[in-house]
């Protein structure tokens, strides 16, 4: 039997592979050791969506579990409005679009499309600013790229990756103390 991928990771494993690695061991310890404040700020800035407390009105589907056995992923929605079929994922504060949070999305999109539920608008949104990021839904590229990314996930082995680092991605890295790449 295959597991599941968590949408959250994706992000963690466009970022970094290795990043991915520690998060996964971490995971289970408190999470003031390692987090650093743009984390905690994060965190604290997503439970209302995690305890569903966004918005009473009934169009709003906050925090719902999805899931697609296409992908094998898991994870749970920010918002969708039911009403518009709109998919919003919220972050605290968005300085540029970044490539995991476009495949997060994409994630999501996926599984709502194969869970029966359409969408017709994406959205990231930045908390700390207010300000709203259209993404154009998925088409036969999107797709194709988004799987293979999936793949890259389900087959990758730590001790084969030798990858050069990004110094910009490892100076902003929460694990940069313990990696020794």
């Amino acid at each position: 039997m295959e597991s599941y991928i968590q949408i959250s990771k994706i992000n963690d494993f466009i970022f970094c592979p290795m990043s991915l690695y520690f998060h996964s061991f971490y995971e289970n310890y408190d999470q003031k050791i390692y987090h650093e404040k743009p984390q905690t700020v994060g965190k604290i800035a997503h439970e209302n969506i995690d305890k569903g407390k966004y918005s009473t009105a009934k169009k709003y589907l906050q925090g719902l579990p999805i899931y697609s056995s296409r992908f094998n992923l898991m994870g749970k929605i920010d918002i969708y409005d039911a009403d518009k079929k709109y998919l919003t994922e919220r972050k605290y504060k968005v300085k540029r679009i970044y490539d995991g949070y476009i495949l997060q999305l994409y994630a999501q999109f996926f599984c709502l499309e194969e869970m029966g539920l359409p969408v017709k608008k994406m959205f990231i949104h930045s908390l700390a600013d207010n300000k709203r990021y259209e993404i154009k839904k998925p088409g036969g590229r999107e797709e194709f790229e988004f799987g293979r990314v999936i793949e890259k996930m389900k087959c990758f082995n730590l001790l084969d990756f030798n990858k050069n680092a990004n110094p910009n991605k490892c100076d902003n890295c929460i694990y940069r103390e313990l990696c020794n790449r």
